[in-house]
Order: C-alpha cells, then structure tokens, then sequence
C-alpha cells in the first residue's frame, strides 16, 4: 500500500512539472501577442511598455491616418492581394503536380526533390540569389513579379505534400467505374475526383495565402520600391516605436486567424458533402 502510494505522488509530481513546463512554454509563445494586444490599448499619453497609462482607441484610430503610420495601408494592401495570388497559384500547381505524381513518368525523383528544395534553401539565400541575378540581367524586382515568385516557390511544397496526401487516400475505384459507364476524362476529373479533392485544394490554398502573408525573409531584397507589409513593420522597428504598431500588429494577427478561421469552416463544410 506504502509502495502503491509512493509511486501515485511521483506520477502526480511528474504530471505537475510537466504541466507547469507546458504551461511556460505557452507564455513564452503567446505572452508577447498578449502583451502586444494588451498595449495596443494604452491611453494617449501611453507608452510601448507597463504600466499602462489609460486606456483608450487612441492608437487604433491612428491606423487610418496615413500622416502617421507612413505606407502601411498600401503595404497591408499589397500584402493582402500577394497572399490571395499566391494562394490561387498553390492550390493550382499543387494539384496540377500531385495529379502528375499519381502515376510514375521519367524524371519525377528530379522534379521531387527540385520542388522539395524551396523548403530545404534558406530564405534569406535564395533572396540573395533571384536578386543578383536579376541585377546582372537587368530585371528590376518587384513585390508584384519577384516577390510573387519567391513566395511560390516557398508555398508550393506545402501545398504540394498536402495534396500528395489527399491522393494516397484516394479510392481509384470510383474512378474506374466512371471510366467503365463511359465517363471520359474531363467529366471523371469534373464530376468525381474534384468533388473529392476539392477539400485539399482548398487546404493547400490555405498554406500559400498564411504563409506568403507574413514572409519576410524571402522578400526582403526582392519586394522593390514598395514593401510589402512585413517589410514596413520591420522598417517601423527600426524608428521610433509607438502602440501604433501594436495596434496594426493586433489588427493584422486577428485578420489573419479571421482567415484561418474562414478557411476552416470552408473546408469542414467541403469535407462533410464529400465523406
């Protein structure tokens, strides 16, 4: 009974240390979007640490004041429009490349591994490297053409190994009886895989929009004249910080769990018609 005891306190002891380190590492992940949120709040005369000094939309309200927060509407905007365009462009070739894999052709390992490699690269490389050589061929860059590419070919991968899992799932044998009632290809991929993969697609579409949203690394030589949002936050560090930027960084967290929310609740809704 002693024995039984002794070995019950150190499991309880056991499962206190580890929620207590579990419960740290939660506040060292989410305490400053926290405390960011938190002093976005702070009243005019408020600073960018505690105590706070009032509380009030002061801050908030300067958002929509371009004499203050400078080109971060525009750089929210371009952010915005990048992340929707790359997200059409991942769920596209994503697909596109994970139906071509369904079978074995000449050359798939090398295409494999080529896609593979914009997760393997360094982002701040293979910024260095697309915006040298653009400099030596004469190709100014862009957020709208060498921003566009670079986030690409980050995102694809993602996109790519979602929908590669969504194929190895998935029943051949609907199609093939399709195929046996006279379905051509075009009314097979129209009226029965697509349905089915449709719940991926929009999943893969996800990864391209959250991840180009807040990319910084690989678009820092390559954005041009004009920044993309990250961009402009990380040059507003650089000055005189205010709660402003708080403020517009507890804005542009919302939106996107806004998004990821939406995605969410689409894909479920996809996935509930198709199962």
């Amino acid at each position: 009974m002693a024995r039984w005891s002794k070995q019950k306190r150190k499991k309880a002891l056991g499962t206190t240390l580890f929620s207590g380190y579990y419960g740290l590492f939660l506040i060292f992940i989410y305490g400053p979007m926290i405390a960011m949120f938190i002093l976005s709040f702070q009243g005019r005369r408020g600073g960018t640490s505690f105590p706070m000094r009032g509380s009030s939309f002061y801050w908030w309200q300067k958002l929509v004041e371009p004499s203050v927060v400078g080109d971060m509407q525009g750089a929210l905007l371009r952010s915005l429009i990048l992340a929707l365009i790359v997200m059409v462009i991942t769920a596209l070739f994503s697909t596109m490349l994970a139906m071509a894999f369904r079978k074995r052709f000449f050359g798939s390992n090398v295409l494999f591994y080529t896609v593979m490699s914009g997760l393997m690269v360094p982002g701040i490389l293979l910024s260095l490297g697309l915006a040298t050589l653009m400099r030596e061929v004469g190709i100014p860059a862009a957020w709208w053409s060498s921003g566009l590419g670079v986030h690409v070919v980050w995102t694809l991968p993602f996109g790519f190994l979602v929908m590669m899992a969504v194929f190895n799932r998935f029943d051949v044998s609907l199609e093939e009886a399709a195929r046996d009632m006279g379905a051509d290809e075009w009314t097979v991929f129209r009226e029965i895989t697509f349905p089915l993969i449709l719940p991926g697609i929009v999943a893969a579409g996800l990864f391209g929009f959250t991840l180009s949203y807040d990319e910084f690394a690989r678009t820092t030589l390559l954005a041009g004249e004009f920044n993309t949002l990250p961009l402009d936050i990380n040059a507003s560090m650089t000055q005189r910080i205010r709660p402003t930027l708080f403020a517009l960084g507890t804005a542009s967290t919302i939106f996107s769990l806004l998004m990821i929310g939406l995605f969410l609740m689409v894909y479920s809704i996809l996935y509930r018609r198709t199962h």
